[in-house]
């Protein structure tokens, strides 16, 4: 559902199956520029499948995770 984090890719965009994003750098090692973007015709599927409260638990802890070794 979500892209993973690990490591943040500049000028490249990162996807999952719902949510993505893309961080531009405007040369050296800033951030220029942030988006995200979310599929929601992927979203009303996955929202619809009986199994999404489990999956979209794994999905936020796995994030959960990467963003805290992240730091």
């Amino acid at each position: 559902m979500f892209p993973s984090i690990l490591p943040p890719e500049a000028d490249r965009p990162v996807a999952g199956k719902v949510f993505s994003y893309e961080l531009r750098r405007a040369g050296g090692t800033c951030v220029s520029q942030r988006r995200v973007a979310v599929d929601m015709a992927e979203w009303d599927d996955r929202f619809a499948c009986p199994e999404f409260d489990h999956c979209y638990k794994l999905c936020t802890g796995r994030s959960a995770l990467e963003a805290a070794i992240s730091s």
